[in-house]
């Protein structure tokens, strides 16, 4: 499948640079796969489409402060690193700028020192390793000086909200890179509101890597390799999520909740899932043609052309359907990327 298939126009000044307050007036787009009709509402208009039976899996991952900035003590030359995930202790992988010119040993003093690091590989790939100096808590430190990555398409420096408006409400467990951006526009009260219906609210994970930003390099879809993600699935999680669903429908809270319910479906034998732990990394790609599983309904924010996220969102309701819902979104001036408008697709 050629990935030229999933392009589309979007002017610039679409691209959402700061989130609407409150969260839940973002505007809904409302796409229909069975009919193709779309409806514009306000997101806390959610509640409207959602069933005492449903269940709404949200992922509870928190975006690390994980970007930081320093020098090279050789040159004086500045630097940024932006990290990834620890793989051994004190041993990371990251991002570096400017890549090309951190060779191998290269130290690193970020964060005007409150952390020193070295460079263990040369360059040649986008995921490099950086090792920090021994019994420092990196995780601990960058809490403390560390920024949030936003999104290279947000072209403006962070700014104190962010720090509170580029999580979830319900984020818990820090780990990721970058927000799982659907669940931005949910508040505590419109939570309570839907549990008040009787709709599940079931927590999962997944620490969304860097490969949310990177685009596809192949010209063919099916050449792309993504990016391997931790997710895990508690037991009761897992329990709740299958006894529910045979009355009722999963509706997934982003691509990322996608990944990780297709993911364990497609580990089991098709009788559905186990009440037990699933825990792991997935490289999980989702493009069309795909027999979704366990996903219902999908709650997501516009993407950006040709990314992965879109031939997922393809997958789930059609290419045809959703370039035409992108086209409304564009005449309607929607608000695309993390910071911007919702799409449901029920």
């Amino acid at each position: 499948m050629n990935l030229a298939q999933f392009d589309y126009s979007l002017p610039e000044d679409l691209v959402a640079q700061h989130p609407v307050e409150p969260r839940d007036a973002a505007r809904l787009m409302v796409v229909r796969r069975r009919d193709g009709a779309i409806e514009h509402r306000t997101f806390r208009d959610i509640v409207d489409y959602l069933a005492p039976a449903d269940t709404l899996v949200l992922n509870r991952t928190r975006v690390m402060p994980a970007r930081l900035r320093g020098v090279r003590p050789s040159t004086g030359g500045a630097v940024e690193v932006v990290l990834v995930r620890e793989v051994a202790p004190g041993r990371w992988e990251a991002l570096l700028k400017p890549g090309a010119r951190l060779a191998k040993g290269t130290r690193l003093e970020l964060e005007d020192g409150a952390l020193a690091a070295t460079v263990e590989d040369d360059p040649g790939t986008e995921i490099r390793h950086v090792v920090f100096e021994k019994n420092v808590d990196v995780t601990r430190v960058i809490e403390q000086v560390g920024r949030l990555p936003l999104p290279p398409y947000i072209r403006r420096a962070p700014v104190s909200t962010d720090k509170t408006r580029y999580q979830t409400v319900y984020a818990e467990e820090g780990g990721a890179v970058a927000a799982p951006t659907a669940g931005l526009h949910f508040t505590a009260p419109l939570l309570d509101r839907i549990r008040v219906r009787g709709t599940a609210v079931v927590p999962i994970l997944l620490h969304v890597g860097p490969g949310t930003f990177q685009p596809v390099r192949t010209a063919l879809v099916e050449d792309h390799v993504m990016d391997a993600e931790y997710y895990r699935v508690e037991a009761r999680e897992a329990e709740t999520i299958e006894r529910r669903r045979r009355g009722g429908r999963v509706v997934a809270v982003g691509t990322t909740s996608v990944r990780v319910l297709e993911t364990i479906a497609a580990q089991g034998s098709g009788a559905g899932l186990e009440a037990r732990r699933y825990e792991g990394r997935t490289r999980f790609f989702i493009y069309p043609p795909y027999d979704f599983r366990l996903v219902d309904v999908l709650l997501t924010n516009f993407h950006l052309p040709k990314s992965t996220l879109l031939l997922l969102v393809s997958a789930f309701a059609g290419r045809e359907l959703i370039l035409a819902a992108y086209e409304e979104a564009v005449r309607e001036e929607y608000r695309f990327y993390s910071y911007g408008d919702a799409m449901l697709i029920v």
